[in-house]
């Protein structure tokens, strides 16, 4: 599976742990940036990673930055992106069990490297329930158009 990745500079250290360690499990990512803890933009970041996702050149993408919120306001923004920011195991898995959630945000500075693990984990192994689900989510994409 490929999982697109990308952090703005307060993400950072937290978007290469998840990259060395989802590339340990097995997946193929593809890394966005940023690639120094010099100040930037996170919207630039998560534009490029959401696109990746729309287009189907990811099947889903993590957005890292000090806290998450900024990442996932700009990722819902996206055509196409259901971006989730979750901070527990519990949320992760509901976001793609009941959202189907194709987008995860997380903030280096609100959990540590092995929460974030555990999320990521979840996320990645949880499969949308469709059902009752589905209605919700097409309502979802609706608002887009």
């Amino acid at each position: 599976m490929k999982i697109a990745i990308a952090s703005d500079h307060g993400g950072l250290k937290l978007k290469e742990h998840l990259k060395k360690h989802l590339a340990d499990k097995g997946f193929e990512i593809i890394d966005h940036g940023t690639h120094s803890e010099e100040s930037c933009d996170y919207p630039d970041y998560a534009k490029k990673l959401c696109r990746d996702v729309a287009e189907g050149k990811a099947e889903k993408g993590i957005l890292v930055c000090g806290t998450g919120i900024g990442m996932s306001i700009t990722a819902n923004k996206c055509k196409g992106i259901r971006a989730a920011l979750c901070a527990d195991v519990f949320s992760a898995k509901m976001s793609r069990e009941h959202n189907d959630a194709n987008v995860l945000c997380m903030g280096e500075r609100t959990i540590g490297f092995g929460l974030a693990k555990m999320i990521a984990d979840t996320w990645l192994a949880s499969e949308f329930l469709g059902g009752r689900h589905a209605r919700c989510v097409n309502k979802i994409i609706e608002l887009e158009e």
